[in-house]
């Protein structure tokens, strides 16, 4: 899964910078692919108004809904009542990851310091949406077992 995950953040990535997607919405689209029984590509919806801190207000990350959101694809429940501990355990799990790698979960902490829509701050959008995606990715491959 390293090449994999190394793809799946490169795609990610890539569908940031390109414009074609944002945040959440690239994350979402890259685990999709590669759940098992993956949604139609239209799911990217459910993930369009979470960006630049859910709907622009600078609030929690969209690379981090985004994520949380691509686990529950992997790992969510589908029936009322169902077990939930794992997806629970889970989005706790990257939470605490990204707590620890970037300090913040708030979008409006993240991008203090870089103007916003300028060079810096593209870089630092992209390089967490690659991130998170990788994560993300090793977190399914680890519950999952190999491919």
């Amino acid at each position: 899964m390293m090449d994999k995950g190394k793809h799946l953040k490169a795609t990610a990535e890539n569908y940031y910078r390109s414009g074609q997607w944002l945040c959440s919405e690239a994350i979402v689209m890259v685990i999709n692919d590669i759940v098992e029984d993956p949604l139609p590509p239209q799911v990217v919806k459910l993930a369009s108004g979470f960006p630049v801190g859910i709907g622009a207000a600078g609030c929690s990350c969209g690379a981090l809904t985004g994520g949380v959101m691509a686990l529950g694809l992997a790992f969510g429940r589908t029936e009322s009542g169902g077990d939930n501990a794992k997806i629970l355990r889970l989005a706790k799990e990257l939470h605490d990851w990204f707590i620890e790698k970037y300090g913040s979960t708030c979008c409006r902490v993240l991008v203090k310091k870089v103007e916003f829509g300028g060079a810096a701050h593209m870089d630092q959008c992209t390089g967490i949406t690659g991130a998170v995606t990788e994560f993300v990715a090793h977190l399914i491959e680890k519950e999952s077992g190999p491919a």
